[in-house]
């Protein structure tokens, strides 16, 4: 099955978008109020009206109360739900294609993820509005004309929206733009952050306003920026595909992916980034579709719980090489 993350739009620069959003019922206190009664009879009710739905055969419930630690903490590896609602072993919803997820009860009552390959964010936001409007049409859903959705956090009053696009930017990382990038960006009301590890060069860019803007409004401007970084990480790049430096560097780095017999996430991180930067420049034929299935799929948590070690952690980094050099040789 070709999974979600593959392709895309501007794949070479993004690697996937993201849309959440968060509602609250009216008639049911926050979280942080709640009994353990409360909680267990809303997430019933949450699931019912899911499971009556058109969308019934579409999601999976998953009860992290009846999964191990490292289950619970893979699912937040790949952002479908929070670290902290993996610790709480709570209840959500997930697709097949694990395109979309639903956190019941975690800081809002419904927490809804949806993801797109690449530069995509029209997608991932009618894939989260539609199960949205499963919850709106059938459930009071804590709404103020002035304020909007109401929600746990000020933060996400409005519309409750958070669009984020992953990038990933190893020229303006290399050219010390970085830090530079994240202050412009916070003067138009998003921000930039590290995705997966310090190391390599992923980065999240997301909006920090939800209020007074629509949601149009927000994609649309998320949008208009990710286009101009990635105007200026593919000219950066163009300088880099002349540079015996930078050559002999992504070489080095896809020679230690092939060969290593132990690798740690962050050093991992560095290399499939440098990997990724090579296939861009054009230096490997390897598909970009085997970089996103070990990026997605490479963290901890899920190599250990996919490969039943879950009571042994240290053999995380060995396990993480033998699956690299499968995938690569």
């Amino acid at each position: 099955m070709n999974k979600w993350y593959n392709g895309g739009a501007d794949s070479d620069v993004v690697l996937f978008s993201k849309v959440r959003l968060a509602r609250n019922l009216s008639d049911v206190p926050f979280k942080s109020r709640m009994s353990r009664e409360v909680r267990k009879s809303t997430v019933k009710k949450l699931y019912a009206c899911v499971k009556n739905s058109s969308f019934a055969g579409d999601f999976n419930i998953v009860d992290l109360s009846a999964c191990s630690d490292i289950k619970a903490v893979s699912y937040a590896e790949k952002q479908l739900i929070s670290p902290e609602f993996a610790k709480e072993k709570g209840v959500f919803l997930l697709s097949a294609d694990e395109d979309v997820s639903v956190m019941l009860c975690e800081e809002d009552h419904i927490r809804i993820n949806a993801f797109a390959s690449g530069l995509n964010t029209e997608k991932a936001y009618k894939l989260a509005d539609r199960i949205d409007n499963v919850f709106i049409n059938n459930m009071r859903i804590a709404f103020d004309d002035r304020l909007g959705f109401i929600t746990a956090s000020p933060i996400n009053l409005g519309t409750g929206l958070k669009v984020s696009v992953a990038l990933h930017l190893p020229a303006i990382k290399a050219n010390g733009g970085i830090s530079r990038l994240v202050s412009m960006v916070g003067k138009l009301g998003l921000s930039l952050r590290t995705l997966y590890s310090e190391k390599g060069a992923f980065y999240l860019l997301s909006n920090q306003i939800s209020m007074g803007i629509t949601e149009k409004a927000a994609i649309d401007n998320i949008n208009a920026v990710t286009t101009q970084i990635i105007r200026q990480e593919r000219n950066l790049r163009d300088v880099m595909k002349t540079s015996e430096s930078w050559e002999d560097k992504l070489y080095r780095s896809m020679g230690t992916l092939k060969m290593a017999r132990r690798l740690d996430f962050s050093e991992f991180a560095e290399l499939i980034s440098d990997m990724r930067l090579g296939i861009a420049l054009g230096f490997f034929s390897e598909d970009l579709s085997a970089v996103e299935y070990l990026i997605h799929n490479l963290a901890d948590g899920t190599v250990l719980s996919d490969s039943d070690k879950e009571e042994e952690p240290e053999l995380a980094p060995k396990l993480r090489a033998q699956i690299i050099r499968d995938k690569l040789n």
